[in-house]
């Protein structure tokens, strides 16, 4: 089968000839319908937006690497490595920090893809579209933020503000990944009202125990560079605020599985509040592990990479209080060949 194409002056288009080498021209069709985009599947769409959630969260673990191994002034200016050098030079800290901007392009890859995969899924949701745009305003800002971190040598609000972003593309990521997996169409509540009220206040807590937790690291002994400026607050001060915190949401998301065992619940929604208050008493464990041994680098990377964990969880449980319909997949059926029978 071949195509030609032929422009009209009579009519002012071009026309596109299939021609079949056996039979002849088989027929024409406009131009602008022999090329067409590629359709992606809400499955693949789905694993688009996971694939963007994973390096949401694989570059909060680098850029503490960053921090934790003392490389965040490795690379001096922004967005050059130095003044006069676009590239890293062969030195530890100043590749370790070239290596996290590199990463910084995959994850805008990524983002790119899950924009573009909203515009070619069908069936098309603006929803979708939304959220996905949501993560390209979050990248850039980002990005923003990067450069001045490191033009104000790692002052630590730039910093704070750095990661507290990061958990909002997380959460982002997650909305947009969960939502991928189910049909437009109206929400209803799986649980009590009373469940859903305790399900918000677990994620303000959730965001309120992150806070304080970068406060903990604006005044702690990592701060990216032996010469970087720290907080002025006494650790053991902000310690103590971090940890209550961190109690005070252990202890309601301990009442929400209380509340859930008396009103009943969906056994998905059982088991996701569960995994959360698994999830906070381990995290809480790894943090008084690295106050009593001073804080070593690998425990804190560690206990970064569960705060992100724990993040997720309470997202998951929040997420899961309200019912959507699930997204089918729409399968063409196979046409059986007409048989012909000769005698």
């Amino acid at each position: 089968m071949l195509e030609a194409a032929h422009h009209d002056p009579a009519i002012g288009s071009s026309t596109v000839y299939c021609i079949d080498r056996r039979f002849g021209v088989a027929g024409r069709l406009p131009y602008h319908q022999a090329v067409r985009l590629p359709r992606v599947s809400p499955r693949a769409y789905r694993r688009i937006t996971l694939l963007a959630l994973c390096a949401q969260v694989f570059i909060m673990v680098t850029g503490a690497a960053v921090r934790l191994t003392g490389s965040g002034l490795g690379c001096s200016d922004w967005p050059k490595c130095e003044q006069d050098q676009l590239v890293a030079p062969l030195e530890y800290h100043a590749m370790i920090e070239f290596l996290n901007r590199t990463i910084t392009g995959l994850v805008s890859v990524a983002v790119i893809a899950a924009v573009l995969g909203s515009l070619l899924r069908s069936p098309r949701r603006s929803d979708l579209t939304w959220w996905s745009l949501g993560l390209v305003a979050g990248v850039i800002g980002q990005i923003i933020l990067g450069g001045l971190t490191v033009l104000f040598e790692l002052h630590p609000p730039f910093v704070i503000a750095h990661f507290l972003l990061s958990i909002v593309l997380v959460w982002n990521s997650y909305v947009l990944f969960v939502r991928a997996g189910h049909a437009e169409g109206p929400a209803l509540p799986a649980v009590a009202p009373v469940v859903r009220r305790l399900g918000r206040a677990l994620v303000v807590l959730a965001g309120l125990a992150l806070f304080t937790g970068t406060i903990v690291t604006g005044a702690g002994p990592h701060g990216g560079d032996e010469t970087v400026e720290r907080l002025p607050l006494e650790l053991v001060a902000v310690v103590r605020v971090h940890s209550l915190t961190v109690w005070a949401f252990l202890a309601l998301a301990v009442v929400t599985l209380g509340v859930l065992g008396r009103r009943g619940a969906p056994r998905d929604v059982d088991l996701r509040a569960k995994a959360l208050v698994a999830a906070i008493c381990v995290q809480g464990a790894i943090g008084y592990i690295q106050y009593f041994t001073d804080v070593p680098p690998a425990l804190v990377l560690v206990h970064v990479f569960g705060s992100i964990m724990v993040w997720l969880a309470v997202l998951s449980f929040d997420l899961s209080l309200t019912a959507r319909p699930l997204e089918r997949e729409e399968r063409p059926t196979e046409t059986q060949p007409e048989r012909v029978t000769t005698s």
